[in-house]
């Protein structure tokens, strides 16, 4: 077979970065991802910030953001800005999040008033650049669409595994609630202030959070009719 179906030496780490699903070497990768080069997304979250002018209504954006919430404020507050694939994130920093928010969904210059999602990213062990205490490993991904001027933006807030707080938005937008329980349970972040931070998808005595890198691979044994099931990474071996 070809290197392109997974086999051989396309599947070699190589320059820092892992390939493939598993990383496996030497023989076929089962999941199908034989050619995926698993790497922090671009690097660009780590590296730059876009330059403006950003292009189009993300700079309409901007200003009405900094506007609504004074040059200082948002200096402090924005770490960076990316402009990738047509979307825009703002990068920004915990302690600033919830009056980013309020000024995004109250200001009409900008009338975000949606929050449509909220979700949690692990960058540990990504096949990237390595982890610092600099660059958190633990993200949480703020989606936000504004009804009256059909726009979609990204908010990104990173911590730590160490210190994983973040203010709670649902005093803000009502529906990021579920979302919040949701990434709590499955990332480990807490977010400060939320009205009822429980489980949603594990029982509430779990320990552990299932979709952080260091969470086994496969989590538990599964019997099923009888028969123990072991983890995926336990059926073969991956590395």
């Amino acid at each position: 077979m070809s290197d392109e179906a997974g086999f051989g030496a396309a599947t070699e780490p190589g320059g820092g970065f892992r390939k493939g699903a598993f990383g496996v070497t030497g023989s076929g990768d089962t999941s199908g991802f034989g050619g995926l080069v698993r790497v922090e997304p671009g690097g660009a979250v780590a590296l730059h910030s876009t330059d403006r002018p950003y292009g189009g209504w993300f700079d309409e954006v901007a200003d009405a953001l900094t506007d609504a919430v004074g040059e200082a404020t948002y200096a402090a507050a924005v770490h960076r800005v990316l402009v990738d694939r047509g979307e825009i994130t703002w990068f920004v920093a915990r302690e600033h999040l919830l009056t980013l928010v309020r000024a995004l969904r109250d200001d009409e210059a900008l009338r975000f008033e949606l929050c449509s999602s909220v979700s949690g990213v692990d960058y540990a062990d990504s096949g990237g650049p390595a982890v610092t205490p600099d660059r958190p490993r633990l993200h949480v991904v703020y989606h936000l669409t504004s009804m009256t001027y059909r726009r979609r933006i990204r908010l990104e807030v990173a911590v730590t595994a160490e210190d994983p707080h973040v203010p709670s938005v649902t005093s803000v937008y009502p529906t990021a609630d579920w979302h919040e329980r949701e990434t709590w349970d499955m990332f480990g972040v807490v977010f400060d202030g939320h009205p009822a931070l429980t489980r949603i998808l594990m029982p509430d005595d779990w320990e552990g959070h299932p979709q952080r890198k260091d969470y086994p691979l496969g989590g538990v044994p599964v019997e099923y009719h009888g028969a123990q099931i072991p983890p995926p990474d336990e059926r073969r071996s991956y590395r």
